[in-house]
């Protein structure tokens, strides 16, 4: 009986451990790499582990211990980024890390595209989900809004503040710039905290600077507190994105895209004629107490409806670390620069630039439409003039029902040619035709239509129809291809892009009115469909080579990695540093 006792247990122990559910893959550092080569810890002078050597042996005891919830953390364990310069962009492939010494075999295995396990999107019900995009669809709503509500109201502001139309367009160039610099910090801080804190928190300082716009007692004010939301408001955006991204699988998650960004998209078509019908009645104020108004309510939606959606925090990781430990570390996690040193994908550039493309055409469309169309068709008063916006938004209402769907078809499609092998650059061909020939069609035909008057109110209001229709089919995939290529850091992906879209829209804003003034609308109009030509070509290399190059890329990190672990490990046998007991 003993006998079979013991057979018993040693076939028990022959057994190898059970792994827990599938953790999504996050992005390995370096020093859990040096841990598991089992490279000594290095210290400061005073005798206190560094960052990395502190995390290694966190993770080294967390293993021995045999704590299960502890494992998982670690195997897991997000981007400390103590050594930012080498591990950006990098994720681990597997979501259960071997502790071998073998460190070749580990630095192999990394990579910036990773597959996430498809139990994690199954934590909401269908009904949550759409709850979730409805929430988050209608805060991404506020600031493109209010990026373009004073649009039609701008010859009353600058009567009120005694000064030119020319200066307060500055003022939405300046939100413009806002909202692309924002991201820099919004999108390191989701990773860090979570999406939920940060969409209450933008939310509350949106209401807040929304009030100040609307009682600004001079013009310095006027821009402080325009430039304060717009800071806050690109948050909704960006984490808004992300989260999208948290709950759907790939081959659904353009559609989600879709519905959340029809509320970017309709916002700024929309908010004209909305300025446009309050100016004509009331003081250009109510457009800004409005805003105050639906700023509340996104307050209060996010905190009874919007749960945490991220699959980890990287707070997290930073259990156990000392005060000052924690802070160098943190600091690490939130650096703005993160966001920047990603454009070292080509891939993330080239994207960047198509959409920065699209926003660019976008706004030098919908800025000067009272000051271009009013004089071209004899429309005397805001809300006429206003009326125009409504063809774009139409068009983006449109385009929110087929064109986040066709481009999660356009993966499956692909997905089925390949044997089902999902390449993130396939669902960039849904966009392609739309920005290579449509919407640079409509704007040649809109711009030398007015030029020209040729075609009149009809052929204009056609083609700012149809290019709204073009733009969502465009964006969403846009969009998602962020969040596919590099999940493991999507907020930071997502936030580079709407960097650089929101500068560019920034640009587009300020120079529009002057550009048509020296050159004409329909030069100008030519520029704008030249530059979203050149945003298509881009695409067409990113279907043709991305692949190639974020695989380049990664292996020239990997190389960097396995040359850094090499030498720590002679550091390690020459015993010029402690060992983690």
């Amino acid at each position: 009986m003993n006998g079979k006792h013991s057979n018993e247990k040693s076939a028990e122990d022959a057994q190898p451990p059970k792994q827990g559910p599938p953790a999504p893959p996050n992005h390995l550092t370096d020093d859990e790499v040096s841990n598991r080569e089992g490279t000594g810890a290095n210290k400061d002078p005073a005798g206190n582990l560094d960052p990395e050597s502190a995390a290694a042996s966190m993770t080294s005891r967390r293993h021995s211990r045999g704590d299960a919830h502890s494992t998982t953390s670690s195997n897991h364990n997000s981007d400390h980024d103590h050594d930012h310069d080498d591990d950006d962009g990098l994720s681990r492939v597997s979501t259960h890390a071997s502790m071998g010494p073998d460190s070749a075999a580990e630095v192999e295995q990394f990579s910036s595209f990773v597959e996430v396990p498809d139990e994690v999107y199954d934590r909401f019900s269908r009904r949550r989900k759409l709850l979730i995009v409805a929430v988050l669809s209608y805060c991404s709503f506020l600031a493109p809004i209010s990026s373009t509500t004073v649009l039609s109201a701008v010859p009353e502001v600058a009567a009120e503040y005694a000064t030119t139309g020319t200066v307060i367009n500055l003022s939405n160039a300046l939100y413009m710039l806002f909202m692309g610099l924002s991201p820099m910090f919004w999108g390191p801080l989701s990773q860090v905290y979570g999406r939920r804190i940060i969409n209450l928190t933008t939310a509350a300082l949106f209401f807040v600077c929304s009030i100040g716009t609307a009682l600004a007692p001079n013009l310095v004010a006027f821009f402080i507190f325009r430039i304060l939301t717009a800071f806050e408001g690109t948050s909704f955006i960006l984490v808004g994105s992300t989260c999208i991204s948290d709950i759907y699988r790939p081959t659904e998650r353009a559609t989600g895209m879709g519905w959340f960004l029809s509320g970017t998209l309709i916002g700024p078509a929309l908010g004209p004629f909305v300025g446009g019908i309050i100016v004509t009645f009331q003081s250009w104020r109510v457009i800004f107490w409005l805003q105050t108004a639906l700023a509340g309510t996104a307050v209060i939606l996010v905190f009874f409806f919007l749960p945490e959606t991220a699959h980890h925090k990287k707070i997290d990781d930073l259990v156990g670390y000392s005060g000052a430990r924690k802070a160098r570390v943190l600091a690490s996690m939130i650096n703005p620069l993160r966001v920047i040193r990603l454009y070292v994908y080509p891939n993330l550039m080239v994207t960047g630039l198509a959409a920065s493309a699209l926003l660019f055409n976008m706004y030098s469309l919908l800025t000067p439409i009272r000051y271009v169309l009013n004089p071209r068709f004899g429309l005397t008063t805001p809300l006429q003039g206003g009326l125009f916006y409504l063809a774009p938004g139409c068009g983006y209402l449109v385009g929110t029902f087929v064109g986040g769907r066709y481009a999660d078809y356009t993966v499956r499609r692909y997905m089925g040619k390949k044997g089902g092998q999902r390449v993130p650059e396939d669902r960039l061909r849904s966009a392609l035709p739309f920005i290579g020939i449509v919407i640079p069609a409509c704007t040649l035909a809109y711009g030398w239509g007015v030029e020209r008057n040729s075609g009149g109110i009809p052929l204009a209001v056609i083609a700012l129809f149809l290019q709204g229709v073009a733009q969502l089919f465009c964006f969403p995939s846009l969009n998602t291809y962020c969040l596919d290529v590099m999940q493991s850091r999507a907020p930071e992906v997502v936030a580079g892009n709407y960097m650089m879209r929101y500068l560019f829209a920034c640009l587009g804003t300020a120079v529009v009115l002057p550009a048509i003034q020296g050159i004409g609308v329909g030069w100008f109009s030519t520029i704008s469909a030249a530059f979203t030509m050149f945003g298509a070509a881009g695409l067409v290399a990113s279907v043709a080579w991305g692949k190639r190059w974020r695989e380049g890329i990664d292996a020239e990190r990997r190389r960097k990695r396995s040359e850094k672990s090499k030498r720590r490990a002679k550091v390690a046998d020459g015993g010029e540093s402690g060992v983690v007991p």
